[in-house]
């Protein structure tokens, strides 16, 4: 139990610290994206951008999630859960702004990637 919280706590962590990197790269190489990003008025490159980056984020941390609590048969429900309940308000407001599809992808990758990823490394280690 203690090594499935800290490991959903150090993929949270993870993808915080692999997004803000990435969004801030993003907004460096891409001054389109960062002209938009405040409005949140992206074109459809710069939402699939955002959504790849994600994406990404969410692989290399339930990776990290997964490897802290290797026998942990809930962790990637767990981090995938929270990461859920933490972003529903955040897309609510941001509703208006996205398309459908977009709120529906990154909403479903946040609890399907990491059971996903929990589930092929547990078939790897077999």
């Amino acid at each position: 139990m203690v090594r499935t919280v800290l490991g959903v706590i150090a993929g949270v962590v993870a993808w915080i610290v692999l997004v803000t990197v990435m969004d801030r790269t993003m907004r460096h190489f891409w001054p389109d994206y960062a002209t938009n990003y405040t409005a949140m008025t992206f074109t459809l490159q710069m939402m699939l951008a955002r959504l790849a980056e994600s994406t990404v984020a969410l692989l290399i941390a339930s990776m990290i999630a997964v490897g802290v609590a290797p026998a942990s048969r809930s962790v990637g429900w767990a981090f995938g859960v929270l990461m859920l309940a933490f972003f529903i308000p955040v897309h609510y407001t941001l509703w208006p702004k996205f398309p459908i599809w977009y709120h529906g992808y990154f909403l479903a990758s946040l609890v399907v990637l990491p059971v996903l990823i929990k589930a092929a490394m547990n078939q790897r280690a077999q």
